[in-house]
């Protein structure tokens, strides 16, 4: 399946989110992620389905001030 990750078109096989992020490396790490622009809380990227052509994005938090 065709997805958008963080502005970059990538191909996958993941079905879910928490798929998806385990495949592109973020495994337990804290993210914060959206899906069409629609915050997923971490408690629901197990049951966040994808679909082809979804726009995904991930961001880690920054330090600093």
């Amino acid at each position: 399946m065709k997805l958008q990750l963080n502005g970059e078109a990538i191909e996958t096989d993941a079905n879910t989110l928490v798929a998806l992020l385990e495949e592109q490396g973020f495994g337990d790490a804290k993210v914060a992620t959206a899906v069409n622009g629609q915050f997923v809380p971490a408690t629901l990227r197990e049951t966040q389905s994808l679909n082809e052509n979804d726009l995904i994005e991930v961001l880690a938090p920054m330090q600093g001030g």
